[in-house]
C-alpha cells in the first residue's frame, strides 16, 4: 500500500487533482500519516452501538467470546483489526450476543490497533483501541471462528475554495466556542482540539465527541467528500453551541439562587453564632411556636377549637419557615386566636340614660324611639333571651344608621357597620375556603375580630340592595344563618371551618324600599317604619344638630354667623326635596363656607346674619318649586302622591274629542296606575245613570288622560279616586262640571265603589297643606294614620272620610 492511498487528494474547481509544494501545504491539505504496515486482510470485530472515527483511541468492552477470540488472535499477528458497526445495533436486553454473520455487520468501519487488552470484575474484557483511518470491507475470506475480510483504504477528497476555508474557519471557531461554554473539560481535551491540522480531522474529531444520532454519526464515516462533513459538522456544532448557552444560562440562574440561598443561610448562622455569643440567643420559630401556644390556652377558646388549634400548630412545627404553607398555617392560627371566643361587654340597663341619648341623638321619631326603649327594656328583664331582629326602614337621610349608633351608646356596647348594597360574592359574608390562595374568614368574622367583643351591634346597611344569586352564590340566602337566631349559634365560616356563636351580636339592619327585601329575610325581622321628617322636625333638627355642626366644621364661632328659623325654613322649602336632612346640611354647610371665605379674607369684621333677601347669593336660585293649586276646570281633579323625597300633589287632565271611542292614557305610567285608569273608565260606564253621564260618548268619542310631568315615572293605585272624579267632571252633564274649590285627595278605587286604604298619608296631607289645599279627602280607613299626625301642623285641613265613591262625588264635584 503506497503512501500515496493514504493521503487527502486536493482537487481544484473542475475536480483535477493539485499537488501542493511542500513550501505552500496548509492545514487545510491535511494527510493521513502513512503506515507501510497496514494489512490489506484484517480480522473484523462488530461494534454494537458504537461507531469509531480516525483518531480516536477508546477502551472498549469485548461483551461476547468470538470477539475476544479474535482481538486476542488479532494481538498475536498485527495487531489490526477492523471495527465495524452492525447495521441493526441489538437489544441491551440480550443475554448472549451471538457469533456474527457477514450480513449483520456494514462494509464501512475504522481500522484499529489494539494497544492493550484487560480483565474486568464481571468476567467481560475490555481492549484499548487506536483508530487509524477509514476501511471499506471488499470481500469476506473467513467467517469461522472469527470474520476476516480483504479491506481497502478509501481516499477523502476535498475542494479547496474560499467556501470551504469559511466553512473550516467557522466550524473550527464554534468549536472553540462550545469548548468555553462546557466547564470541567480536561486539559489535554483542549489541547487536542487546538491541534487539529486541517479539516479532515476536524470532522472526524467533532463526530468522535458530540452526541450525534446513529444515522447522522455513519454517514459522516461513510462520507469521503471533506466540504460534505465539514457542512454537517457546522451546522452539529452551531446546534450544540446554542443548547450549551442555554444550558449555561439555566447554570446560572440556578447557581445565583443556590448561592443567595446559601448565602442567607450562613448569614443567619452568623447571626445565631453572635446572639449566642451575647447570650441572646432565640429562635423565632420556636418562639412563635411557643407563643401560639400559650395562647390557645389562655384566650378562652372552645375545645373544638383548641382542637383543631393544636392539629394545626403541630403542623406548623415541623414545616420550614420559608415554605408557603407556613404562613398559610400561621395566619389560619392568628385568626381562630385573635377572635373574641368569650370576651364581651357588659350591657348598660339604664333606661332614662337610653332615653336621653335618644333625644340628645335624633329629633322627632316619637314611635321609634318607644320601640326602641321596648326593646332595650326587654333585654334588661330577660338578658338570655334572643329577641327582636330590628330592622330600620325608610327614606335616605332619616337617621337610620345614627340610630344603631344611639342604641349602641345606650347599651354600652361597641358598634360596628357595613354595607350589603351591591354585595353579589357569597364568600363576602361566609369566607374562602383554605385552598384558595389569599383565603380569608368573611365580613361577619372580619368585624368581630375589629370590635375584639362577641357581643357587639352590627349594623347591616342597605340590606334591600343585597346582591341576588350569581355564579358566585346567593349572598341573601347566606345571611338567613347569619340572622336567625335559631341557627346563629353555631355559624360556620368557610375560612374557619369551626362553628362560632352569633347569638350574643345585636343585629340591625337598614333598608329604604321594604319591598325589595328578600322575603325570607323579611320574615325574621321587626320592621320598625322610619318616615320622612316634617317641615317643622327638619327646621328643629338644623337648629340643634346641622347648624352648630356645620358652623364647626367650617373653622367659623357661633359668634359670627347666625341662621335664623325662618331662613332655614326658606332653605328647606326653596333649596333641599327630600324626606331626609342630608341636602339641608349641604345647604347650611355651602351657606357656611361661603361665609367662612369672608371671614377669612377679611372682608366681614362683625357676625354675619343670613337672611331670606341672602340666600340666592348663597344658594343661588331656588331649586324646588312644589307643586301648586290652580283654578278648577272642567276634567281635572287634584290628587295627592307620595315620593322617596316626600309627598307632593298630582294634578289629572282629561279631554274628549270626536272620534270612535278610543281610550288614551299618557304621563309616565307605570302598570298599576294603568289599571286604574281602566277600572274608572269601567265604573264610570256601569254606572253611568247615576253619574249623569250619556253612555253614547264612549261610542263617539274619544278620551285621553293625562298626568303632567310627564318625564316623572307615577305607579300604584292611591290615585283612583282622583282619575274617577277627573273623568266624571269631564264626562257628567253637557260641558262637564267644576271641581269644588280647592279640594285633593287620595284612593284605591274598585269595580264595585268602594274606596281602599293607601300608604304615605302623613306625608301626603301635608304636601296638601303645603300647596293650599282646604279639603282633604281621604280613605275611611286611614282616619287612624290621620290622627298621628302632630295636630299643629295640619291646622286648617278640613278631612273627609269616604268608604265609597259616593262619598267623594259629594264633596268634590257640583252634580
Amino acid at each position: 500500500m503506497s503512501e500515496k492511498d493514504n493521503r487527502t487528494i486536493l482537487l481544484d474547481d473542475d475536480g483535477n487533482p493539485v499537488t501542493l509544494p511542500d513550501s505552500e501545504r496548509s492545514s487545510d491539505s491535511t494527510e493521513i500519516q502513512p503506515d507501510r504496515h497496514r494489512p490489506s486482510t484484517l480480522i473484523v470485530v462488530p461494534l454494537n452501538d458504537n461507531i469509531l472515527f480516525p483518531g480516536m483511541t477508546i477502551p472498549m468492552v469485548l461483551e461476547s467470546s468470538s470477539s475476544q477470540n479474535a482481538v486476542e488472535f488479532a494481538m498475536t499477528q498485527g495487531p489490526y483489526i477492523a471495527l465495524i458497526p452492525r447495521i441493526d445495533p441489538l437489544p441491551n436486553e440480550v443475554e448472549e450476543i451471538p457469533t456474527p454473520e457477514p450480513r449483520d455487520v456494514a462494509t464501512f468501519g475504522v481500522i484499529g490497533r489494539a494497544l492493550k487488552m484487560l480483565n474486568l470484575p464481571d468476567g467481560n474484557r475490555s481492549v484499548v483501541v487506536e483508530c487509524m483511518a477509514r476501511v471499506r470491507l471488499t470481500r469476506y475470506i473467513r467467517t469461522k471462528p472469527f470474520l476476516i475480510a480483504k479491506v481497502e483504504y478509501p481516499t477523502d477528497t476535498y475542494r479547496d475554495t474560499k467556501a470551504n476555508k469559511a466553512l473550516w474557519r467557522a466550524a473550527r471557531m464554534s468549536l472553540q466556542e462550545l469548548f468555553k461554554e462546557i466547564p470541567g473539560l480536561p486539559e489535554g481535551f483542549n489541547v487536542a482540539a487546538a491541534n487539529l491540522d486541517g479539516p479532515a480531522q476536524l470532522t472526524d474529531f467533532v463526530a468522535a465527541h458530540i452526541d450525534l444520532p446513529r444515522e447522522e454519526r455513519f454517514g459522516l464515516l461513510t462520507e469521503l467528500r471533506v466540504e460534505k462533513r465539514l457542512a454537517i459538522v457546522a451546522e452539529a456544532l452551531t446546534r450544540e453551541l446554542e443548547l450549551a448557552r442555554l444550558a449555561g444560562r439555566i447554570r446560572d440562574d440556578i447557581r445565583e439562587k443556590v448561592e443567595k440561598t446559601q448565602r442567607e443561610y450562613y448569614l443567619r448562622e452568623q447571626l445565631k453564632a453572635i446572639r449566642r455569643e451575647l447570650g441572646e440567643e432565640v429562635d423565632q420559630k420556636d418562639l412563635l411556636t411557643r407563643e401560639l401556644e400559650e395562647k390557645i390556652e389562655q384566650e378562652g377558646i372552645p375545645e373544638e377549637a383548641a382542637k383543631r388549634a393544636r392539629k394545626e400548630l403541630k403542623r406548623l412545627e415541623v414545616l420550614n419557615p420559608e415554605s408557603p404553607e407556613y404562613n398559610v398555617i400561621h395566619t389560619y392560627l392568628d385568626w381562630i386566636i385573635s377572635l373574641p371566643w368569650s370576651s364581651e361587654t357588659m350591657d348598660s340597663g339604664d333606661l332614662q340614660l337610653a332615653r336621653n341619648i335618644l333625644d340628645e341623638d335624633h329629633y322627632g321619631l316619637k314611635e321609634v324611639k318607644e320601640r326602641i326603649i321596648e326593646f332595650l327594656a326587654v333585654k334588661k328583664l330577660k338578658p338570655e333571651r334572643k329577641g327582636a331582629l330590628l330592622c330600620f326602614a325608610g327614606p335616605p337621610g332619616v337617621g337610620k344608621t345614627s340610630l344603631g349608633q344611639s342604641i349602641a351608646r345606650c347599651l354600652g356596647r361597641k358598634f360596628y357597620r357595613f354595607s350589603l348594597g351591591g354585595m353579589r360574592d357569597e364568600a363576602e359574608i361566609k369566607g374562602h375556603r383554605r385552598t384558595y390562595i389569599g383565603a380569608m374568614p368573611g365580613k361577619i368574622l372580619q368585624g368581630l375580630k375589629s370590635v375584639e367583643v362577641r357581643n357587639p351591634i352590627f349594623m347591616l346597611d342597605e340590606i334591600d340592595k343585597l346582591g341576588s344569586n350569581s355564579i358566585s352564590g346567593d349572598p341573601s340566602s347566606a345571611m338567613l344563618e347569619v340572622l336567625d337566631p335559631a341557627q346563629n349559634h353555631a355559624f360556620l365560616d368557610h375560612y374557619l371551618d369551626i362553628p362560632f356563636d352569633l347569638s350574643h351580636v345585636m343585629f340591625i339592619c337598614t333598608a329604604n324600599v321594604k319591598a325589595n327585601i328578600p322575603g325570607p329575610l323579611l320574615d325574621r325581622m321587626e320592621v320598625v317604619d322610619i318616615p320622612g321628617y316634617i317641615m317643622d322636625e327638619k327646621v328643629s333638627i338644623a337648629e340643634r344638630h346641622l347648624v352648630p355642626r356645620q358652623i364647626d366644621a367650617n373653622g367659623l364661632k357661633p359668634s359670627q354667623i347666625a341662621f335664623g328659623r325662618p331662613v332655614l325654613h326658606s332653605i328647606v322649602e326653596g333649596w333641599t326635596a327630600e324626606a331626609g336632612v342630608r341636602n339641608l346640611e349641604r345647604a347650611v354647610g355651602r351657606v357656611c363656607r361661603k361665609v367662612a371665605a369672608r371671614v377669612a379674607s377679611g372682608e366681614v369684621k362683625r357676625k354675619v346674619v343670613v337672611t331670606h333677601k341672602s340666600l340666592p347669593d348663597y344658594l343661588g336660585g331656588r331649586r324646588v318649586n312644589k307643586e301648586s293649586l290652580r283654578s278648577p276646570k272642567v276634567g281635572t281633579a287634584v290628587g295627592l302622591a307620595w315620593t322617596p323625597v316626600g309627598g307632593d300633589i298630582l294634578r289629572i287632565e282629561t279631554t274628549r274629542m270626536p272620534g270612535k271611542g278610543r281610550f288614551q292614557v299618557t304621563g309616565h305610567l307605570g302598570e298599576v296606575m294603568r289599571e286604574s285608569v281602566d277600572i274608572a273608565a269601567s265604573y264610570i260606564r256601569a254606572n253611568h245613570k247615576m253619574l249623569n253621564v250619556d253612555y253614547h260618548i264612549f261610542e263617539k268619542e274619544d278620551l285621553h288622560v293625562h298626568f303632567p310631568a310627564g318625564a316623572v315615572p307615577k305607579d300604584g293605585p292611591s290615585a283612583g279616586v282622583t282619575i274617577t272624579s277627573a273623568l266624571v267632571s269631564l264626562l257628567a252633564g253637557k260641558r262637564g262640571v267644576k271641581p269644588k274649590g280647592r279640594i285633593a285627595m287620595t284612593g284605591e278605587m274598585t269595580l264595585s265603589g268602594d274606596v281602599l286604604p293607601v300608604g304615605g298619608i302623613r306625608d301626603k296631607v301635608l304636601a296638601a297643606q303645603a300647596a293650599g289645599v282646604q279639603t282633604v279627602i281621604v280613605p275611611y280607613d286611614n282616619r287612624k294614620d290621620v290622627a298621628e299626625i302632630p295636630a299643629h301642623t295640619i291646622k286648617g285641613l278640613k278631612f273627609v272620610y269616604a268608604k265609597t265613591y259616593a262619598d267623594v262625588l259629594g264633596e268634590a264635584l257640583k252634580l
